[in-house]
């Protein structure tokens, strides 16, 4: 028992990336220190016996079997909770999962799915991917998923049985709007890139439309999440709306939750020709500062930044910093509070991992973002609309607005931007709500005021 007692304290400490006695100094002026440090490995040697001798007792005599991966895996997830809410252990059944998150990448068939009315519904097909091609389309409801039905669906497991390995082919069951019968579509699962710059609406051909104002040529770019991807999507959209005259810009961070740090320094340093853009401090680690450089920044034009209380880590990096640079007004709501950074430490070879907060980042003028448990309305976090841009949104207001956005973004191979086939079809020679891309929108509506009154005072 002893044996085996000492085999899982060692198995514990290299689990959890703690180190056991490695004997006495021999040093005699380093006693001091030594026994102090002998006194701390002493007592991490007795909490992982704690540790060791209540997975012992849980392996043998707990009610029901329980596997020792659950036990260790469940032990891991405690010791990080202890933390904060942004640290948290990613097992191999997530990691998959996890990956396509960050890298904006998975293998499927391009639809965003909903539920409506208990039904499993397509909100838009991505362009360009399987479902594009087979002619899916907004408003189509699948029925079924390899011939199981769809009755009683969650997202997440309608979307765990439409994604797979690439290449290999998944069958649904689809009834498309105002049809009595159903169609079998079979579709090859591709690898599937997710756009992360989004504009106001499409075009023709399906491509995004960032002009959002034709007549002052104030542009409108959606970015939902920093991945790798990010920047060089949001260079073509700034190489487009710039070789059509751009005047203004509105950068909509609202609802984005973040992603990379390196893609939010990207981001931001696209706007400013110089200066801070943010820096980072460990308790292990050095300082570090990332500067803006001249080459490549987009200048010349009013910008204005929407956020809400939803826009958290990377998003919060960007407004701050292009609001302590004069670069542009931040509208909207104070931000969710999110200043730490997390990495991703590979564990099992890349098979499992640690989110950890490892750093802290501060904004240009050196203020803090982050939201402590403790923290009050007056304290200093987020951050905040400029004065007189502060444009709050009840819950009603907000479900409206969200809607009216989905509606536009759904993919249209005819008819106006916003509509599905139904729409189309009741309203061809009228006008739309759809149609006026701030008619449910109060937060924008205040953006292309402010951009509109810069735009007739510079002509004034």
């Amino acid at each position: 028992m002893r044996k085996r007692l000492v085999s899982c304290v060692v198995l514990a400490g290299l689990l959890l990336g703690f180190s056991l006695p490695s004997g006495v100094l021999a040093d005699p002026a380093a006693a001091p220190a030594a026994d102090a440090a002998a006194a701390s490995q002493d007592e991490y040697y007795e909490l992982y016996k704690v540790l060791v001798d209540t997975m012992d007792q849980v392996e043998r005599n707990y009610v029901q079997d329980i596997s020792r991966r659950e036990l260790i895996e469940a032990a891991i997830q405690g010791v990080l909770q202890k933390l904060d809410p942004y640290s948290s252990y990613i097992s191999r059944e997530e990691m998959s999962r996890f990956r396509d998150s960050v890298e904006s990448r998975f293998g499927g068939i391009g639809i965003q799915v909903g539920i409506e009315d208990g039904h499993l519904i397509i909100h838009t097909p991505l362009v360009g991917t399987p479902a594009y091609r087979a002619g899916l389309r907004s408003g189509d409801r699948i029925t079924a998923i390899e011939g199981e039905s769809t009755e009683g669906i969650t997202i997440d497991q309608a979307v765990q049985r439409l994604k797979g390995e690439a290449g290999t082919e998944v069958h649904i069951t689809v009834l498309h709007p105002g049809d009595e019968e159903t169609e079998e579509v079979a579709l090859k699962r591709e690898v599937i890139e997710v756009e992360t710059v989004l504009g106001d609406h499409r075009n023709e051909d399906d491509s995004w439309n960032f002009l959002l104002d034709e007549e002052r040529k104030i542009g409108y770019v959606r970015i939902t999440a920093f991945s790798r991807e990010t920047a060089d999507e949001l260079h073509q959209a700034m190489d487009s709306l710039t070789k059509q005259g751009l005047r203004g810009l509105i950068l909509d961070l609202r609802f984005n939750p973040g992603g990379l740090l390196t893609s939010a320094i990207e981001v931001s340093d696209m706007f400013i020709a110089d200066g801070r853009i943010v820096s980072t401090k460990g308790r292990n680690t050095d300082e570090r500062v990332w500067d803006a450089e001249k080459p490549g920044t987009y200048e010349g034009f009013p910008m204005v930044v929407l956020v809400n209380q939803y826009s958290a880590s990377a998003s919060e990096i960007v407004s701050a910093c292009l609001q302590d640079h004069g670069r542009a007004i931040i509208v909207g709501q104070r931000t969710w509070g999110k200043g730490s950074v997390q990495n991703v430490v590979e564990l099992e070879g890349g098979l499992s991992a640690l989110k950890l907060t490892t750093a802290s980042y501060q904004r240009p003028n050196g203020h803090n973002i982050h939201r402590f448990p403790d923290a009050k309305e007056s304290d200093e976090w987020g951050v905040k609309p400029n004065d007189g841009f502060e444009v709050k949104l009840d819950d009603e207001q907000l479900l409206a607005m969200v809607e009216h956005r989905r509606q536009r973004d759904v993919v249209q191979r005819h008819g106006k931007p916003g509509q599905d086939a139904t729409q189309q079809a009741g309203d061809e020679a009228g006008k739309t709500e759809a149609d006026d891309p701030a008619s449910a929108d109060p937060q924008l509506r205040k953006a292309l005021e402010y951009l509109r009154s810069q735009m007739s005072a510079d002509q004034s």
